[in-house]
Parts: structure tokens; sequence; C-alpha cells
């Protein structure tokens, strides 16, 4: 999230999508967080494609499952879209906390409590993100050798996608944890960081295809 604070907001930008947003060199109100729930959220939406491609049964997953799935992961599209916007909030909030006066005793408590606030939001909102993209990595995986194998290259690129979103997800947490004074939430956040990021770890370890994905 550390992109310094000259946001470069000009008129008429929070009409544009987050999509355009990123892919704006200029626009610094965005960035890796956004980018990596973006990932998750289409990723979701190609492993919702895959599902549905699969409702025949005809593949290792019931037609049930596979329409269940489908609801499933296109729920988490839409959360990760609004995510990525979330993410863009988030950094927001860090950026005015640390605009507020500080002119006085009074007013420097009060900036340093927003700018508390803000990191720890900072912080949780690509947790929450992680966590879905993390679940929409794992439905992929139940995709995988179950579904339509004409589909199989949209899945491939969901699974790159789910995992890019992770990792991307958790590297915005942990960039936001030495600014945390609250050592049990910035030690908590850390925790559920390592455990998303070694659950990948480990699938790519049972699985060596995986390995430098």
């Amino acid at each position: 999230m550390e992109r310094g604070t000259n946001d470069g907001v000009n008129d008429g930008v929070t009409e544009r999508t987050i999509l355009e947003r990123i892919i704006d060199s200029r626009d610094r109100t965005v960035g890796g967080g956004s980018a990596a729930a973006l990932a998750g959220g289409m990723a979701a939406g190609l492993a919702g494609l895959v599902a549905r491609l699969s409702e025949s049964g005809d593949f290792g997953l019931s037609s049930e499952r596979c329409r269940a799935l489908a609801d499933e992961v296109d729920a988490l599209a839409a959360q990760l879209q609004q995510g990525a916007y979330a993410d863009a909030d988030a950094y927001r909030a860090v950026v005015d906390a640390y605009r507020l006066p500080h002119d006085d005793p009074a007013s420097e408590s009060s900036r340093e409590a927003a700018i508390q606030r803000a990191m720890v939001g900072a912080a949780t909102v690509p947790r929450d993100n992680a966590r879905a993209a993390h679940h929409v990595w794992g439905l992929c995986i139940e995709l995988e050798g179950a579904s339509n194998p004409n589909a199989s290259s949209d899945l491939a690129v969901a699974l790159l996608l789910a995992k890019t979103a992770v990792i991307g997800c958790v590297a915005n947490i942990e960039i936001n944890l030495p600014l945390i004074k609250d050592q049990a939430t910035a030690d908590e956040l850390q925790r559920e960081a390592t455990s998303l990021r070694g659950s990948l770890a480990a699938r790519a370890q049972l699985d060596p295809t995986e390995e430098g994905q």
C-alpha cells in the first residue's frame, strides 16, 4: 500500500472502474492490493464459467455440485470486486489520517489514533480479500480433473489468478504490519497471512506441477 501521499486524484476519477484506475500509472490511489483482489474476482468468474460448462455431470462432479459451486464463486467474484474498491478506500483513509492537523498535543493524539485505525484497516481489507481469494483457489482445485476438459485452459488461468491474488493480498497485509502499534493485532494478522501463504506452498509440495507457478 505504500505509494506516497501524492495521490494524483483528478476530477471524475471516482467515476472510473477500478480496473481503469489500476492500469492508469498516474493514478496513485490504487495499487497492488486492489489489483490482487481484482485478480481473485477474475479467477472466480472463470471458475464459475468452468463449473457451468460442466453441469452435465459427465466430468466428475455432479450437476448439482457444479451449479452450487458456480453460484458460490459468483458471490465471491462480486465480493472481491468490491474488495478491490475497499482496498483503494483503505489507502485513502491512511492518506487522510496523515493529513490531519497535529499542531498541539490534543490534535497530535487524535491524529495518531486516526492513523492507527487506518493502518489496521489497511491490513484488514487485504486480509479479507486474501480469505476470499483463497476460497476461490480451493474451489478451482476442486474443479481440477472433474470439469469439462474443453475449459481446461480457463481453469488453468483461474488457478493462476487465484494463487496470485492470495499472494498479492498477503503481501499487502504484511507491508502495513510494522506501522501497527497494537502488537496483538499485528501478530494475529501476521499469523493468518503466514497460514494463507503456507497453504499454497503445501499444495505445491504435494503437486510438482504447481512449482514455478
